[in-house]
């Protein structure tokens, strides 16, 4: 999967004007994925299986309640609890049945803990946004190392947002070594600093703003700064 190259999207979502590129991306891939799982795909039976043995996180049922494809989302939750019960109730039997420990001073076992992870924290569409956006990371360092062109557009884009700017750094030696990873990561770094310099100036003069005394003054890049420079921490939700 690792080798799927998709350079369009990605050369897209850094022509556009964002504090984050990888974000962009994120945002439109996500947005797709709870389509199609609330249209005909969820049909399909092998999609239909992982959704009932992963479900969905809290965040991705809730986008998928908006709108009038509520029954699907409830057919789908219906067997996914099923599923989620019958996974309980082996749990429980497993706790059930754990051995007494022996011995001249032998005692009832504690209870074995339960870990519970693998339900509470599965989630069909973050695996399938995740490995998609590992992909795209991918390609953006693919594309780093073999079009100029795009070397000059990701010195000349707005950096990214610190998550994603972290993953391209740590992606950086699956494909380069030596003096090009190193010319890869002092362009990340000298991108992100610059616009992370540019970023704390507009939100500084936001803040100044409130200040009576500069009222009448234009505004200039800072009206937005805010959720910009949220974006810059957090990446987009």
């Amino acid at each position: 999967m690792r080798q799927h190259i998709d350079t369009i999207p990605v050369w897209d979502a850094f022509k556009t004007d964002c504090e984050c590129p990888l974000c962009e991306l994120r945002q439109t891939n996500e947005e797709n994925y709870v389509v199609s799982f609330t249209g005909g795909s969820v049909m399909e039976p092998d999609v239909r299986v992982e959704v009932n043995t992963k479900g969905f996180c809290a965040r991705h049922f809730k986008m998928m309640m908006v709108g009038d494809k509520r029954l699907g989302v409830a057919l789908m939750a219906h067997t996914y609890l099923k599923q989620t019960m019958a996974r309980l109730g082996e749990s429980r039997m497993a706790v059930q049945n754990v051995p007494a420990r022996g011995g001249l001073f032998s005692r009832k076992a504690p209870a074995a803990g339960v870990d519970l992870s693998p339900i509470t924290d599965s989630c069909i569409l973050c695996d399938r946004l995740n490995a998609t956006m590992d992909r795209y990371v991918y390609t953006t360092v693919y594309l780093w190392k073999k079009d100029g062109s795009f070397r000059s557009t990701l010195a000349s884009s707005k950096g990214f947002c610190l998550k994603h700017y972290g993953e391209l750094l740590k992606a950086g030696p699956e494909q380069l070594n030596g003096q090009e990873l190193k010319q890869y990561t002092d362009m990340l770094n000298d991108v992100e600093m610059k616009n992370l310099a540019r970023l704390e100036g507009e939100i500084e003069w936001f803040t100044l703003k409130f200040d009576h005394k500069n009222a009448d003054k234009p505004w200039g890049n800072s009206r937005d700064a805010l959720p910009r420079t949220v974006l810059k921490l957090r990446g987009k939700e």
